[in-house]
């Protein structure tokens, strides 16, 4: 089993990753430094530009499922560290009827405390009601919820679902970043097993590595593991077949997806955020995001749309 302090360890990274490049003006987000401490290390402008490309992809596409539903809908992101999504769909007036964050109680509870003594993130959860309801490790408000869960337990993120006010009936957006290559393939089955055969109308977005079979993918998982990370879930990284066959082997009724270096050719600011820093080596930036891609399943009675994703 992958080491769980370790795998926490990759939250606080890619939280600071994220801090870093928005203070260099790759994106905006007023929230991040408000769940993170300042980092004393520099990153290299292709980290810089891959955090983007992943923020503003993941970003079209969360923003293009509320829309096919016109806000009447729910996101549930399992795995969500210090994510601030709620908090910038709040200020777009994008936000959902319901939105549920999941992690360990070690990330919740840092999470939480965070929460309590901002007034800015703690005034978005109140409301109009004011009623908020914290604990040690989980919040409970109108619309959001942060409880702590360990996606290997299935009935214990299914009780802490459902706690959350979870209406079946309404679609239903999952996201995961970086969170299923850590866990291992048969837990991972009963998770979307268990989503396909509850929702309706689902929509899921997983961020995660792919092309992991080369070279460098062996390189990466390498480094992971000095860290003491053991990538649990890797076989279903072997490529954008094996990452798409994962959700419809559970009862999807369709995935689709594309890998980074697709995507980055898309996103609609590189020529703003190209001239941010100046990169030499290009070639690193492409095998970099070659070996990450965002995939989305769907079940889409009602054909909403949900399968058409465009990050332009």
């Amino acid at each position: 089993m992958a080491n769980e302090d370790a795998v926490r360890a990759t939250n606080d990274d890619a939280a600071q990753c994220k801090r870093f490049a928005v203070e260099r003006g790759y994106w905006e987000d007023p929230y991040i430094s408000l769940l993170t401490t300042k980092g004393q290390a520099r990153h290299a402008p292709e980290i810089n530009r891959g955090y983007y490309a992943r923020v503003s992809a993941m970003r079209t596409c969360i923003h293009r499922f509320i829309k096919l539903t016109d806000c009447k809908c729910q996101i549930i992101n399992l795995g969500a560290g210090f994510d601030t999504t709620y908090w910038l769909l709040k200020d777009q007036q994008l936000s959902p009827k319901n939105y549920v964050e999941v992690d360990f109680s070690m990330v919740t509870s840092r999470k939480c405390h965070q929460i309590r003594r901002n007034e800015a993130l703690l005034k978005a959860i109140a409301g109009e009601d004011g009623e908020v309801k914290i604990s040690k490790t989980e919040i409970h408000a109108t619309d959001y919820h942060l409880v702590s869960a360990n996606l290997r337990h299935l009935e214990e993120v299914k009780g802490k679902v459902t706690e959350c006010g979870i209406d079946t009936s309404l679609p239903t957006l999952f996201v995961t970043e970086c969170v299923l290559v850590y866990v291992d393939t048969d837990s991972t089955n009963k998770v979307l097993k268990w989503i396909a055969d509850t929702f309706p109308v689902t929509l899921f977005l997983n961020y995660e590595q792919v092309n992991m079979t080369d070279r460098f993918g062996q390189v990466m998982i390498d480094n992971l593991k000095t860290r003491d990370c053991v990538l649990m879930g890797v076989e279903a990284c072997s490529s954008m077949d094996s990452q798409k066959q994962r959700f419809t082997s559970q009862g999807w009724q369709g995935a689709d997806g594309m890998d980074m270096s697709q995507i980055y050719k898309c996103l609609p600011d590189l020529h703003r955020i190209e001239r941010i820093e100046f990169m030499d080596e290009k070639e690193l930036l492409d095998q970099l995001l070659s070996h990450y891609c965002i995939v989305w399943a769907w079940k889409d009675p009602h054909d909403l749309g949900l399968c058409d994703m465009t990050f332009t």
